[in-house]
């Protein structure tokens, strides 16, 4: 393999790793153009084993998103709708969400995944007493809601600090804040494809003051649309230096852009092995973030398994009744069953463990 490493112009990035010394950008771009996917994958595999072994989690979960109102215009969402009334927006009653919950009484769920539009007209009660009601329905659920940008928003709207949002929502049962809404922290790219919402500095800010408040949390990168490899670089680098000062995230995802049915359908999707150098870079740059999570609604369930090999050590979970990737496109199941997840695992030749949503094992 060192002969190998050596072609692939990686020979001293693999020395620095031996010596648990951490990699920097320049080294981090040079990963993104090495031809030898196998040998980054090679690399990346041998620091997932250091941290996890075989060992690969996934959690009993269901995703709801309330509404598909949002006055943000990003350019590569496919879910929402400007405003009530449009073809094809919804907002739950309470009820409605809830009946997620009790419907699935059976079901040995931990965590509620919520993530919603920017709805420009619900009152903030709409949002504690969501998350009171599933919290009276099952006390021992986890509510992990409400990306850095909704938080912003809430803020914005209601005329509350950031701090104060999360303070009221975390007394209505909130327990830990989703990584959505970071996309790619250069502000190039998010003054074209998202430039109505909070920039990558606030949302930052935002998961510093929920790691502060106890809160624990996850952070996203959307790929394989108009962001360089060194801009992914550097939001992995972002995300690096606010583990280094809170220690409050948990796992990083990659999350593939879906061109179907929104503003930036022209540009291709990202291929199978652009994911898995992703992700692959992800685990060797991300020394501090414990885990690295293939979120298979987004990568396609096979390149999610192969990832196992690249780097990845998470799945994340059964979900259920996603929205946001399948109006955009993919085409892979909704959810998928315990059961169903243990045996993708068991034939890639790893171990699945249940976990919550904390990485207590189940």
């Amino acid at each position: 393999m060192r002969t190998r490493l050596a072609a692939a112009g990686l020979a001293d990035i693999a020395e620095k790793l031996d010596a648990n010394q951490r990699l920097d950008a320049d080294e981090g771009v040079r990963l993104f153009a090495t031809p030898d996917l196998l040998a980054l994958g090679w690399l990346a595999n041998r620091e997932r084993e250091r941290r996890h072994g075989a060992d690969t989690f996934f959690n009993h979960n269901i995703r709801l998103e309330a509404t598909n109102v949002c006055v943000a215009s990003c350019l590569f969402c496919s879910f929402a709708r400007l405003k009530e009334g449009d073809p094809g927006s919804y907002t739950m009653s309470l009820e409605h969400a809830w009946s997620k919950l009790r419907e699935r009484a059976d079901q040995p769920i931990t965590e509620v995944h919520i993530v919603n539009g920017l709805h420009p007209t619900l009152p903030f009660s709409y949002y504690t007493e969501l998350l009171a009601g599933f919290k009276r329905i099952r006390p021992a659920i986890h509510l992990k809601a409400f990306t850095a940008v909704e938080i912003a928003f809430f803020a914005d709207l209601y005329g509350m600090t950031d701090e104060q949002v999360l303070r009221e929502l975390m007394a209505a049962g909130l327990d830990s804040l989703p990584g959505g809404g970071a996309e790619v922290f250069a502000e190039r790219v998010r003054r074209k494809i998202c430039h109505d919402k909070c920039d990558g500095e606030r949302w930052l800010a935002i998961h510093r003051t929920a790691h502060r408040l106890g809160m624990r949390s996850n952070v996203t990168m959307l790929y394989g649309h108009i962001e360089t490899p060194e801009e992914r670089v550097d939001h992995m680098l972002r995300a690096r230096a606010l583990q280094d000062e809170t220690g409050g995230f948990q796992a990083f995802i990659p999350l593939a852009f879906h061109p179907d049915n929104n503003q930036m359908r022209k540009l291709p999707a990202p291929s199978a092995a652009e994911t898995l150098r992703v992700h692959a870079v992800a685990r060797l740059m991300l020394d501090n973030i414990p885990h690295i999570k293939a979120f298979w609604i987004a990568t396609g369930v096979e390149v999610a398994q192969t990832s196992l090999w690249f780097g990845v050590d998470d799945l994340d979970g059964t979900v259920q009744e996603e929205r946001i990737y399948h109006m955009a496109g993919a085409r892979t199941p909704e959810a998928m069953t315990p059961q169903q997840i243990r045996q993708l695992v068991a034939a890639a030749g790893r171990r699945a463990l249940e976990r919550d949503t904390l990485y207590n094992l189940v």
